[in-house]
């Protein structure tokens, strides 16, 4: 793209900008980037503010030139380039610029507009604001560790958390994040209407990044809770401990170590393995496992016997019982990658100076996005 973007701006400079423009926001939805990225690349691109409005879903995200979101509650001006979301809809990204837009602004506005809507549809319905209303926009910066905090408190307000002290945050690998206030007095499962979910800590409002980073990280841990895949369907993430720091090792790209390899094989031997070898793993006895997998004590002996054949260590002592401990949840963490949930925090946004398809002119006048 980038190949032939430069021999088409050799021939007709509007048109390689434009094809660079659309190269740009293509790589914010194969990134999963939030709004406020979408509308900041819509802002530095075109040299103006410009602002994402929707108040169906109750999303007003307004980003200014210099990539610095600002959000104002001045009137939207009619004479002001616009495009709407959804053909007909009231939904539109503006450009705070008079008059008709040529050919690279014009671009720039059809293209953010479709990867808002994209990000829309994917979001929707994410955060619970007061009054049920959805707000996907301040949700993303709520739980974004690089707004400030006088953003977050903002968006917290608009959440309906204007009263709340303390809360946590959900996270379902269907759904993404959603914030709790924090749980009373004995009560802790969240409302993960029976998916998978991720749970953070229960910290000051102010602090709910960390509670995302962590219930991310939990999500990791969680598994299908089948005879295949074993394991919790929901994590907590202040019951991991120093568990945690296995998610920074284990990925579908890392090669996983020998211990993993050999529960793999073991798993593939027999459609009972996955789900003996976690019995055992993590069950008080081998009396509580062979209850658990409702199978007599002698049967969960011959079984052992056959799974420590193909793992080639005894599971029976503490050292081996640790070992397959590991090994289970390092299986985990290979099979539910880091971008396992869905997400609505800001992802890669920051138009690079090297692709920006503005005219020379206003490429050089332009004051740089923020980091």
């Amino acid at each position: 793209m980038k190949e032939l973007a430069g021999r088409l701006a050799a021939l007709d400079p509007d048109a390689g900008a434009a094809l660079r423009v659309i190269s740009y926001f293509d790589r914010l939805i194969e990134g999963r980037a939030g709004l406020e990225s979408l509308v900041r690349g819509a802002a530095v691109l075109a040299g103006c503010p410009a602002r994402l409005v929707d108040e169906e879903r109750g999303v007003r995200v307004r980003v200014e030139a210099d990539g610095l979101r600002r959000d104002g509650d001045g009137p939207l001006d009619p004479a002001w380039p616009s495009a709407p979301l959804v053909p007909g809809g009231s939904a539109a990204l503006w450009l705070e610029r008079p008059g008709p837009c040529d050919g690279v602004h014009a671009m720039v506005l059809e293209r953010a507009a479709a990867a808002a809507r994209v990000v829309l549809d994917r979001t929707r319905g994410r955060a619970r604001a007061a009054g049920g209303l959805a707000d996907p926009a301040s949700l993303e910066v709520l739980l974004d560790a690089s707004a400030t905090d006088h953003a977050r408190r903002q968006a917290a307000v608009r959440l309906g958390l204007r009263d709340v002290t303390a809360a946590r945050v959900v996270v379902t690998a269907e759904d993404g994040p959603r914030v709790e206030a924090g749980p009373a007095a004995g009560v802790r499962t969240p409302d993960a209407d029976g998916r998978r979910a991720g749970v953070g800590p229960t910290v000051p409002v102010p602090e709910l990044p960390s509670s995302y980073t962590a219930a991310k990280t939990a999500l990791r841990f969680t598994a299908e809770g089948t005879d295949q895949d074993p394991g919790p369907r929901t994590v907590y993430a202040d019951e991991l401990g120093g568990l945690a720091l296995l998610a920074g090792s284990a990925g579908p790209a890392d090669r996983p170590v020998p211990d993993v390899r050999a529960l793999e094989r073991a798993v593939a031997s027999a459609p009972w393995a996955a789900a003996t070898l976690h019995a055992v793993a993590f069950g008080t006895s081998l009396r509580s496992a062979a209850a658990e997998l409702n199978v007599h004590h002698s049967t969960l002996q011959d079984r052992l016997a056959q799974a420590e054949h193909w793992l080639d260590w005894p599971v029976h002592e503490p050292h081996g019982r640790l070992r397959l401990q590991l090994a289970l949840l390092l299986r985990r963490l290979h099979r539910n990658p880091a971008s396992f949930q869905a997400t609505g925090a800001r992802g890669d946004g920051s138009p690079r100076t090297a692709t920006d398809p503005r005219p020379g002119p206003a490429r050089r006048n332009a004051p740089r996005p923020a980091p």
